[in-house]
């Protein structure tokens, strides 16, 4: 059997059950109503009383065993209930929102309204976007039903044209619909069902406004599904504004994500970096790695430098256009692109299940952030590598990482590039400004002064 989107499911598709802590939290109105800890049963997609034409399309991508998220969201959603979905990347949300919805559409075949669209989709980056369009289309392959995406990026002629006769359903990221909005093109008035895709990313993105604008304009009555990583307060106050007695669908995986990938640190000074990324990405063991920096110049220089040394890279990240995205992660996907260099949000739309590395050239300074990227390795029920280097400047940002993950990270010292400076460092964290910059702790006139200082790191997050 094989799960759909290979999330934690996948290494126990063959037995049927999930063990202990594979658990499944519903609540219903705010209080709990069933908690699923003993092994879980699953079931098989016919078992979920899916349309026929939705069983011949996952038959068709060789899919027959939901994923927990699927499985404990499908059957309230087919019932029409607004939903709270909390689960990390990679365990199958998608299919979890887009099954049940084209189910809806198909089973009341009404006409879409013009510049409309029955059914929204937000999502935070352009790849998300594009990856849940795409997963519309495949799902809806045996339906007659209508789709479009809409983000900044590229020119609006195409997206304009594709609303003009309105469609079933439309992805779109916040910015450029409000921009199509605003200049009469799409109209919402019809909207019978909301989603919200990471949820907590478009909050971290700063579109919380933009949300709000958009939901004032949609119907009270209508379906609203609110999917994220993980439950802030900025999360929290969202839902409780959104939805309506909303069920509330938790996943904790039984192997998560930290617990299968081998991580490991590496203390590196600043200016030794580069060559000791580019060492660790010419191993043979590396197959495929995603390298994560934390700003995009940085992405830049690095992709530029890994090309020089001979190895295949290009870099993804928000001031890169749509078109050079797009090649990017068609390389990647492909194989042609060994190692894509990415910043935190364009790493979002990354969805490759083969990835056997992620390197962080810089530790993230949220500590949740550390998590969402090295999910993007031990896919489909594989194991990955993880391998961090860590500077003196961000070594604060390692213990609230390790506090977030509840266990130290196992430093490798054999290297020739090792560092005591930067393993024993007491250095205040940088204080990341507007522009991009990385503040005093990137050798501003602060840094030195700041050595003796265990100030917790700055909370804000980078692009």
């Amino acid at each position: 059997m094989t799960t759909l989107s290979g999330g934690p499911a996948a290494s126990y598709a063959t037995q049927g059950t999930f063990p202990h802590a594979a658990c499944i939290l519903i609540r219903v109105r705010g209080s709990m109503t069933r908690r699923q800890e003993a092994p879980f049963r699953m079931t098989t997609f016919a078992d979920l009383k899916l349309s026929e034409p939705l069983l011949r399309a996952l038959e068709t991508e060789g899919y027959t065993t939901p994923t927990p998220i699927q499985a404990g969201a499908i059957p309230h959603l087919l019932e029409g209930r607004d939903l709270l979905g909390l689960a990390q990347t990679g365990t199958g949300k998608t299919a979890a929102f887009a099954l049940p919805i084209l189910q809806r559409l198909e089973a009341r075949r009404v006409p879409a309204p013009p510049k409309g669209c029955r059914v929204l989709v937000l999502a935070p980056t352009r790849e998300l976007a594009s990856q849940i369009d795409e997963s519309f289309a495949t799902y809806a392959r045996h339906m007659r039903l209508s789709h479009a995406v809409v983000f900044g990026g590229v020119g609006q002629g195409r997206q304009v044209d594709a609303m003009r006769r309105g469609v079933d359903v439309l992805v779109a990221a916040p910015g450029r619909l409000l921009d199509l909005m605003g200049q009469g093109h799409i109209e919402l008035s019809k909207v019978e069902v909301l989603v919200l895709d990471e949820a907590d990313r478009m909050l971290d993105m700063g579109f919380v406004r933009d949300i709000r604008r958009i939901v004032a304009t949609l119907p009270q009555a209508r379906q609203t599904l609110l999917f994220s990583a993980t439950m802030p307060p900025s999360i929290a106050e969202l839902a409780g504004s959104m939805l309506r007695s909303p069920v509330r669908v938790e996943v904790a995986p039984p192997s998560t994500t930290v617990e299968r990938v081998r991580q490991t640190m590496m203390f590196v000074d600043e200016a030794d970096k580069k060559a000791a990324i580019e060492k660790l990405v010419k191993s043979p063991k590396v197959a495929r790695a995603i390298v994560f920096t934390l700003m995009k110049h940085e992405a830049n220089k690095v992709a530029e430098h890994l090309t020089k040394a001979g190895v295949i890279a290009e870099a993804i990240h928000g001031n890169k256009s749509q078109g050079a995205r797009e090649r990017a992660m068609a390389g990647f996907r492909s194989g042609a692109v060994k190692v894509l260099v990415a910043t935190d949000i364009a790493a979002r739309g990354i969805d490759v299940d083969d990835v056997s590395h992620v390197f962080n050239f810089d530790l993230p300074n949220v500590p949740e952030s550390y998590v969402h990227r090295i999910g993007r390795t031990a896919r489909a029920g594989r194991e990955g590598h993880a391998i961090s280097l860590c500077s003196a400047e961000q070594r604060a940002w390692l213990r609230d990482i390790e506090k977030e993950i509840g266990a130290p990270i196992p430093v490798f010292r054999e290297h020739e590039y090792h560092s005591d400076a930067a393993q024993n460092s007491t250095m205040r964290a940088p204080v990341l400004g507007g522009g991009g910059g990385r503040g005093q702790g990137r050798g501003g006139s602060g840094s030195r002064g700041a050595q003796n200082s265990n100030r917790r790191p700055s909370g804000r997050r980078a692009a």
